[in-house]
């Protein structure tokens, strides 16, 4: 097997390995509204499948007395628990902390919206589960939150990736990489932003799974690839990227409104949580050709061995999230 066949072997292994694993790690997520000085609706959003959730609860600081027994529900791929508090004196300079988050891969995004309205998000993390409330946020402040969070989805949207990767191998010119990407990132922002301001939706489940068919198709593209033989998605790879990146736009969407952000938040969420998911896909595209490019592999990326080798590896790790993802229509 040549350099290229072995690293994309190693490559997309990283990617069979974690077929499960694509969009599953989710952030938790905490929303406390005042509603009268210093009462707060608190909703607390943990991913779970089925009956089983992650092992997380959000500690208030210790003025926070709950009025009346948390209200808990299942809603699809997610645990909710909805109460009020009593925060004597206020929330702010008052520690909350996300028990259990240490020992997860995920992280949680907190929001607060006070009665004068202002707000505050924080992302915590494994290595930072807690925070001191200040009160207040500059704009700045929020839109680092969720820019910081677009990143991580696409980074860690490993189908959404494997996409992008098909497409880097179908190509063979730069400039045509660089207009395929683009046009996926047109389609995809056109669904994500439609979608998150009401326009339009379609169901989260049939979408994953058809996004998992999207890289299975692209994947079979590069099997039929022949020298000589000019396939349409080698003419024109970027119809299929903007033709798809719809469709991929629909999943974004669907990943933000599963963290549960409330729907005056959408245009600041909306700009900076896409900004960061170009971000991410940019930063993957980079290492990809870097790492293509040390193996000796980028200009000589041509129907071979090597890259029919990979185009299996890839379509068989979009079959096994078709195929999760179809049993997963009748759960």
């Amino acid at each position: 097997m040549t350099r290229l066949g072995a690293l994309l072997s190693a490559l997309v292994a990283v990617f069979m390995a974690t077929s499960g694993m694509a969009h599953e790690i989710r952030p938790a997520y905490l929303d406390m509204r005042e509603t009268r000085r210093d009462e707060f609706a608190v909703v607390w959003k943990v991913p779970a499948q089925r009956d089983m959730r992650l092992g997380l609860y959000a500690s208030l600081p210790k003025p926070c007395v709950e009025k009346a027994e948390p209200v808990r529900s299942i809603d699809g791929g997610a645990y909710l628990e909805r109460w009020t508090v009593a925060c004597a004196g206020g929330l702010k300079g008052g520690e909350i902390t996300i028990d259990g988050l240490r020992s997860t891969m995920t992280e949680a995004l907190v929001r607060i919206e006070y009665e004068s309205g202002d707000t505050e998000v924080v992302r915590l993390m494994p290595d930072a589960p807690s925070f001191v409330t200040a009160g207040a946020q500059t704009s700045l402040d929020v839109a680092q939150a969720y820019f910081l969070l677009g990143v991580d989805h696409i980074l860690s949207g490993l189908d959404h990736l494997l996409f992008v990767l098909a497409l880097m191998l179908l190509i063979r010119e730069p400039w045509m990489l660089v207009k395929t990407i683009t046009a996926f990132t047109i389609a995809h922002s056109i669904t994500l932003a439609g979608a998150l301001l009401g326009y339009f939706s379609l169901p989260q489940k049939p979408v994953e799974a058809t996004i998992a068919l999207s890289i299975a198709f692209v994947a079979s593209e590069l099997v039929r690839m022949k020298p000589g033989e000019r396939r349409l998605s080698e003419g024109y790879p970027w119809v299929v990227a903007f033709a798809f990146g719809l469709l991929h736009g629909f999943g974004f969407a669907g990943a933000l409104k599963e963290i549960g952000l409330p729907q005056f938040d959408v245009p600041l969420s909306l700009l900076t949580f896409n900004l960061g998911v170009e971000a991410g896909q940019m930063i993957f595209v980079a290492a990809a050709l870097v790492v293509l490019k040390a193996a000796g592999a980028l200009g000589a990326i041509k129907p071979a061995p090597a890259r029919q080798f990979g185009a299996y590896m890839i379509g068989t790790a979009a079959m096994l999230w078709l195929v999760s993802r179809i049993a997963g229509l009748a759960a």
